[in-house]
């Protein structure tokens, strides 16, 4: 397998400024599955699993909290992110469950000027959905595109450990030999197999 050529995966100068779109994100009813699925039809992988985790957010104006798990794997320029959510709860992602079922549910973006970039599709008319802070401070936002668009925009606040996390991910990706260890279940101390 060749090295994946050098991408700039975020900011750019086209089309304008930062507004390039890195990952698109699906929501998939089994994860392990989906993931499987996307490494042998695709042949993108490895998929890097993350356990269950609890996350507070604020959506649609109330605080509130949502049980994720996600698994993503660079195909290129673009990381493809699986998400499934384990509660009932309303959410940003239980909208799309609730109109149709899986699939393409946002297209993300990475900015160094959040409230700025909050502020821009605003002004557009779309509204704030959805927005919570990580474990280290990163804020996310989810604007409600879907009426235009059929997706919600994710807006990432870029911070290092970000970027240090997707540059790993993309490292692995790229030298994947297609076949070893196609979905991984990520540990404090690597990883273990389905």
């Amino acid at each position: 397998m060749t090295d994946a050529p050098a991408h700039p995966l975020f900011e750019q100068p086209w089309p304008e400024g930062e507004f390039r779109f890195f990952q698109l994100g699906f929501l998939v009813d089994d994860l392990l599955a989906a993931a499987a699925r996307w490494a042998r039809v695709f042949r993108v992988g490895p998929f890097h699993v993350l356990p269950p985790i609890e996350q507070k957010c604020t959506y649609r104006g109330a605080a509130t909290g949502v049980t994720l798990q996600v698994a993503v794997a660079q195909a290129g320029p673009v990381q493809i992110e699986l998400i499934k959510q384990h509660c009932d709860r309303p959410s940003i992602f239980r909208e799309l469950v609730l109109t149709g079922g899986a699939g393409l549910h946002q297209v993300c973006t990475v900015t160094r000027d959040y409230a700025g970039k909050i502020a821009f599709y605003q002004e557009q008319g779309y509204e704030l959905a959805c927005e919570l802070t990580s474990a280290d401070g990163m804020r996310v936002g989810f604007i409600d595109t879907l009426a235009d668009f059929g997706f919600v925009t994710e807006v990432v606040e870029h911070t290092d450990v970000l970027l240090q996390q997707v540059a790993g991910i993309a490292a692995t990706c790229a030298a994947w030999d297609g076949v070893t260890d196609p979905v991984r279940l990520l540990t404090r101390g690597g990883y273990r197999v389905p």
